[in-house]
């Protein structure tokens, strides 16, 4: 277990021991509430920081919802484009048809009879032809005014879930803020109470702990970062209040029950 005292200069007579107690222990109720301080707003930052993806989320999903529908909209349009222009060619067929069968009627010769019926036939097909194009594209409007709707209903859910959202991000930046901030307050009351040196050692390990944890409290003889067992030895020296004590796995900072206790009492 690493040791870590801080005041190696002062140890001598009991009078200067005992203040070193005392100042200790001052220093780690600090440095114990700074962290407690600290967590918190990693938390409302956390909150805040997933809210705002939250809102950029549905704006893509209805800016998207929206080039779709446009994109469906168009598509439906041309189709009804293409079926009065297949309804138009139907029709022309048809008069082609009466015109060759009229002329039929006034044919000199087999060949010519045979060439007229050749074009009636043609224009039979073509005009079977466009009816079945007209089926198709009518097939093809019926699904895609099914997914209009369907878009449309997603759209309007997504609006109302967007305007919800933001609702809540402009009550939690508002209520965030105030609240960071007076916790920033308490934070810098705090760190007047820890010297430089311990406050950037604080940071560093703030900085290289996954969780954000510098100091924890001994639990069931364990360090509360990385539950490794402290001996008895060290959890007494903890308790002493006279030592800057570090995890020797983790490098945290050490307190014991009392400060915690001390930290929610205050």
């Amino acid at each position: 277990m690493k040791e870590n005292n801080l005041y190696p200069d002062s140890i001598g007579t009991p009078e200067v021991e005992e203040n070193i107690e005392v100042s200790i222990e001052r220093k780690l109720i600090a440095l114990y509430s700074l962290q407690q301080v600290d967590s918190h707003i990693d938390k409302i930052r956390i909150i805040r920081g997933e809210l705002p993806l939250e809102v950029q989320d549905l704006e893509d999903d209805i800016a998207g919802l929206e080039t779709r529908i446009e994109n469906y909209i168009q598509q439906s349009t041309n189709l009804n484009q293409k079926m009065v222009e297949k309804t138009q060619a139907i029709k022309d067929s048809e008069s082609l048809i009466k015109k060759y069968e009229e002329q039929q009627m006034n044919v000199r010769n087999n060949r010519e009879y045979d060439s007229l019926s050749k074009e009636i036939e043609f224009q039979g097909l073509e005009m079977q032809l466009s009816e079945k194009r007209i089926r198709e594209f009518s097939f093809e409007l019926s699904n895609l005014k099914e997914e209009i709707q369907q878009a449309q209903v997603e759209l309007v859910d997504k609006r109302n879930d967007l305007e919800v959202k933001r609702a809540e991000l402009d009550d939690i930046v508002a209520e965030t803020q105030k609240e960071e901030q007076q916790l920033l307050t308490r934070s810098e009351d705090n760190k007047k109470y820890i010297e430089d040196r311990l406050l950037a050692a604080y940071g560093r390990i703030r900085r290289n702990a996954r969780n954000g944890l510098a100091v924890v409290h001994i639990e069931r003889d364990a360090c509360g970062g990385c539950f490794s067992k402290i001996p008895p030895q060290h959890q007494l020296d903890i308790r002493m209040h006279k030592k800057i004590i570090v995890c020797e796995y983790c490098g945290r900072i050490l307190v014991d029950q009392e400060i915690v206790d001390i930290v929610k009492g205050s």
